[in-house]
């Protein structure tokens, strides 16, 4: 199990960066959203203000290495019908690549958290991160308030 845990996470962090990515800017204010998503997230695993101190620089730091290689990724993906064979597999390989990198930023920031906060509380980042996203999304579509 505890080698599934982390592979759950970064399927869980790759689908929410897609669908954050398909909404363009649609009038959110990013620093609105920001403050949202640490309120959310700060309630949510019930961070303690010296934890929060600690937690968010490294968790902020964590997703814009995520988001970077998940950009990276889309960016391999565009294009595939009007490449050659060799140039898919290029890119299969690229892509790979980054995915392994992914995995190994997720091990390298579950390490350095584990320090700040609870296995527990890392561990419910998963499923608060992505009811952040789904709760933003029903904000979007004007379901919820």
């Amino acid at each position: 199990m505890k080698k599934i845990t982390p592979y759950l996470l970064l399927l869980f962090l790759l689908l929410a960066g897609n669908v954050m990515a398909q909404r363009p800017n649609q009038n959110i204010d990013p620093e609105k959203l920001q403050a949202a998503r640490i309120a959310f997230i700060t309630s949510r695993i019930d961070l303690k203000p010296e934890q929060a101190e600690r937690f968010w620089p490294i968790f902020n730091k964590y997703t814009e290495q995520r988001e970077a290689s998940m950009k990276s990724i889309s960016q391999l993906n565009r294009g595939g019908e009007a490449i050659t064979e060799e140039e898919a597999k290029i890119r299969i390989q690229k892509r790979l690549q980054l995915q392994q990198k992914l995995i190994d930023e997720e091990k390298a920031f579950v390490a350095e958290v584990s320090k700040v906060i609870t296995s527990k509380q890392v561990l419910m980042l998963h499923d608060i991160a992505r009811d952040f996203n789904r709760y933003i999304y029903q904000r979007q579509r004007g379901q919820g308030n």
